[in-house]
């Protein structure tokens, strides 16, 4: 029997037709939807050459690039930033310490509740309103909420890996921040991988909303745009499609490196391996230890008796 036949029914020839003209009128509709986008630009002006005249003009293609590359920056610090933030408080509401634990966790679950957009206004807030401090103000705002959003991943991550995995370092000798670096992060990273991608391209549209506090990027080079020209929906289509290639590109990279370090690099899948194995021996080693005690004690008992 087939692997397909197991999974599901293979479709029948009704099904197949079934299938077929969904396909078909599901392509006439966006067709269709696209024509009526079109024809309602057209009506309403939006398809003239003053309306998009920006966009071909070098002075604002410029403005654009570097509106792009300011959104690129504060992602890039922001991602940095939450990710520290997030195995730093992430590992510490896993602390056996009350001391530590507790903190971390209100830390992390304050700024998960806290609405981002507010987060941001009230971290510039803090610098006296100063427009030279906006981009500080957007990258921290970003770097306190992804980052107690990361924090919950790696937390949650560390738990999916199976406890026998810390059994057995523990038994080797291996002490906590040796099991956490070395055993649990390794195979935690593996499984946390595709939260941490999307994670990051959340906090990359995150970027947009800089514009509120005129934070140097893309939103606020459109801003500075359609207030000119007065072309909201060119501006807001040009700018949507700039974010969704660098959203497309981010996606891609991610996927890239979660192939290379899960399908690629077999000395990771080696060293699980090698782990499993010393987990056993571990084991064996601890029963040995604990039968010979039982039976010294036993002969001790016996000596003493006699």
């Amino acid at each position: 029997m087939s692997q397909s036949t197991v999974l599901y029914d293979a479709p029948g020839p009704r099904a197949r037709r079934l299938y077929r003209t969904i396909a078909i009128v599901t392509v006439i509709a966006l067709i269709a939807l696209a024509l009526l986008v079109v024809n309602t630009l057209y009506k309403n002006d939006q398809l003239e050459y003053e309306v998009w005249e920006p966009f071909v003009t070098p002075a604002y293609l410029e403005l654009l690039g570097q509106g792009a590359i300011n959104t690129l920056k504060s992602a890039v610090f922001a991602i940095l930033g939450a990710l520290i933030f997030g195995v730093v408080f992430g590992i510490g509401k896993l602390s056996d310490h009350r001391i530590i634990r507790w903190p971390c966790w209100l830390v992390v679950e304050f700024f998960r509740a806290v609405p981002l957009l507010i987060l941001i206004i009230f971290v510039w807030s803090l610098y006296s309103l100063q427009l030279d401090r906006s981009f500080h103000a957007l990258v921290i705002g970003l770097v306190l909420y992804n980052g107690s959003v990361l924090a919950e991943v790696f937390r949650a991550g560390i738990n999916a890996v199976p406890k026998g995995q810390a059994e057995a370092a523990y038994a080797l000798g291996m002490r906590k921040y040796q099991v956490m670096g070395s055993v649990l992060m390794p195979q935690a990273v593996k499984i946390m991988l595709p939260s941490i991608i999307s994670q990051c391209i959340v906090a990359l549209k995150d970027t947009s909303l800089g514009f509120v506090i005129l934070a140097p990027g893309l939103t606020t080079v459109g801003r500075e745009i359609w207030r000119q020209f007065g072309n909201y929906l060119a501006t807001a289509l040009v700018l949507l499609v700039i974010y969704l290639i660098i959203n497309l590109l981010l996606d891609w990279l991610g996927r890239w490196v979660e192939r290379k370090y899960s399908g690629g690099r077999r000395l990771d899948v080696d060293a699980v391996g090698a782990l499993g194995e010393q987990e056993r021996i571990a084991m064996a080693e601890v029963e040995a230890a604990r039968q010979t005690a039982t039976k010294g004690g036993a002969g001790v008992g016996g000596a003493s008796s006699g």
